[in-house]
Order: C-alpha cells, then sequence, then structure tokens
C-alpha cells in the first residue's frame, strides 16, 4: 500500500513539475515588444517581411533575415506584450502569382 501510495504521489509530483514547466516556457515566449525586435535584428538579423491584422485586434509579423534564412512569426497584442508563435529556417522570398483555383484574387 505504501508503494503505491508513493507511487501516486511520485505521479502528482511529476504533473505539478510538467505543468509549471509548461508555464515558464510560455512565459518566456512572450515580452515587451522592444525586446523581441531587438533580439530578432541584434541576435538574428532578421526585419519585418510581412504583417497583417488578426481577428482579436493582434498585429501578425512575419521577421526573417536574408542572409541566414531564420524566421519568426510574431503576434503583438493591444497590450504591447509580443509572443512567438513560430520560428525555423530556409526563408526565402517568393514573387509569384497564384492561380485562381489556389485562392488568388480573380
Amino acid at each position: 500500500m505504501k508503494q503505491q501510495l508513493f507511487g501516486l504521489s511520485f505521479g502528482f509530483a511529476a504533473l505539478l513539475l510538467a505543468a509549471d514547466m509548461a508555464t515558464a516556457q510560455q512565459r518566456a515566449q512572450c515580452a515587451e515588444r522592444s525586446l523581441v525586435i531587438d533580439r530578432l535584428t541584434g541576435k538574428y538579423g532578421e526585419t519585418r517581411k510581412t504583417m497583417g491584422l488578426a481577428a482579436n485586434n493582434g498585429i501578425v509579423e512575419m521577421h526573417a533575415s536574408d542572409e541566414t534564412g531564420s524566421w519568426t512569426i510574431t503576434v503583438t497584442h493591444p497590450n504591447g506584450i509580443t509572443c512567438l508563435v513560430a520560428a525555423g529556417t530556409s526563408f526565402e522570398t517568393i514573387d509569384e502569382e497564384l492561380p485562381a483555383a489556389l485562392g488568388a484574387p480573380t
């Protein structure tokens, strides 16, 4: 019985620790806009390539580096906090029109 209770306690503690780590990771991905932009330009050499307005009045932006190919998508909320949404490599600019069947304006 003691072993089962210990096992359940250990499992519960592991869940709490995992939840706390997930919360910490979420907090680490958001900051004041100026800090995020400074990091993207200073450390990664990224500049804003595109932007748009999301349904929740957030500003969605894509930043990328033409030299390294790194890219980052951010959302800046109305309160001024910017959050990282996605990031990756191999960015390249494509200048082509999509066929109407794929959603290009007619």
